[in-house]
């Protein structure tokens, strides 16, 4: 079987199972006749005259899966036509295989094409066998690049640690942050987000190299592991960015480990070359006791927020005595004389006493959160 047959055989497969159409664009009606005839043996195959037209039909019609554009054409010519389907926000069009239908363009002309993001040349005066097995391997390119791309992308959502900070995947951080949530809002415990940005990332880039601020944010990181719980997590998010998911934890314990956090990195000393380096980090913070919201992501997205804007948690507003409700008279009577407990003897029952308290903390917190959520339906 000759090359070219192979290639045929191939072709008809490839357009069977894909119903894949070739476009030919071009403003000579020679060339495109002449294209035609070759193609249509394999392919379905369209004809425009010139690059405004072959935008028009790339643009609507979806199994176009192959372009073949001459350069030097009216309205809107080649390299203007490859550069449009290059920038476009459509995956499909900026990742089809072109070919420029070569005629005398010099190494410039064909340079400039290739920049743009062409793929290959063929010549106009090309014979079918060889115009065959060029379409053959440039489709067999493109699958493997599509399948290289699919695989990275299946490895990505898979992988679970960065491999530069040690931290979390984004993608696996969500996944944690998830079931948390869940086990949060079913047993009415406590859950709160620091969004971390270390701010002086970009002037140590700028200072000495990529590379070294990378190692430096390494290091970050592991500080910050350092001082978590085993039940906390940790993601990086973004190049110097980061996301802590803290479990059973309220807005005032996340507050003084974000101040502690920030001034333990201000007073990190680091150098490298002689120079001082200096760390400085900002961070936004959330809570599932603050916050009315109904999934982690909303939660590390209020995070995010407020460490972009730098706002701010504002816990919600104390109830004047005046306005508190009255406690009967002997469970005020219990609470103060657990309030009026020495450190010895609450270490000596706080076992139990936690295991009394437990189920009507949640309960109060329950009734308190959905009051809020009542009133934030009756607001919106």
């Amino acid at each position: 079987m000759t090359a070219g047959v192979a290639s045929h055989n191939r072709l008809m497969t490839q357009a069977n199972e894909g119903g894949k159409r070739v476009l030919i664009v071009d403003d000579s009606k020679f060339v495109r006749t002449t294209f035609n005839r070759i193609l249509s043996a394999s392919f379905a195959v369209q004809e425009e005259a010139d690059g405004e037209a072959g935008w028009q039909a790339l643009q609507s019609d979806t199994s176009i899966g192959m372009l073949f554009t001459d350069l030097d054409m009216p309205r809107l010519d080649g390299y203007g036509l490859i550069e449009r389907l290059r920038a476009s926000g459509d995956a499909r069009l900026a990742k089809l295989p072109i070919v420029v239908i070569s005629g005398n363009e010099n190494e410039r002309a064909k340079k400039r094409a290739l920049d743009a993001g062409a793929n290959d040349f063929i010549s106009k005066t090309a014979d079918a066998p060889e115009i065959l097995a060029r379409i053959d391997n440039l489709m067999r390119l493109h699958t493997a690049k599509n399948e290289l791309q699919s695989t990275k992308q299946s490895l990505e959502l898979s992988a679970t640690h960065d491999p530069l900070t040690g931290t979390l995947t984004q993608h696996y951080l969500i996944t944690e942050g998830r079931k948390r949530f869940s086990y949060a809002r079913r047993h009415m415990t406590q859950l709160s987000v620091m969004a971390l940005r270390i701010d002086s990332h970009a002037e140590v880039t700028q200072a000495v190299s990529k590379d070294v601020a990378d190692q430096i944010l390494a290091r970050v990181a592991k500080l910050v592991s350092g001082m978590l719980r085993a039940e906390d997590s940790i993601g990086r998010m973004a190049d110097a960015t980061f996301v802590v998911i803290s479990a059973g934890t309220g807005a005032p314990q996340v507050q003084a480990f974000a101040k502690r956090l920030r001034e333990q990195l201000e007073a990190a000393k680091v150098s490298y070359g002689g120079k001082a380096l200096r760390i400085r980090g900002s961070t936004g913070i959330a809570s599932l006791g603050t916050d009315t919201v109904g999934a982690v992501e909303d939660l590390m997205k209020v995070a995010m927020h407020r460490l972009e804007r730098s706002e701010p948690m504002h816990a919600p507003a104390a109830i004047p005595a005046e306005k508190r409700a009255a406690l009967p008279p002997e469970v005020d009577a219990a609470l103060r004389v657990l309030e009026g407990l020495d450190a010895v003897r609450l270490d000596q029952f706080a076992d139990e006493i936690a295991r009394r308290l437990a189920p009507l903390v949640q309960l109060a917190l329950k009734l308190r959160q959905s009051g809020r959520e009542k009133i934030a339906k009756l607001v919106g």
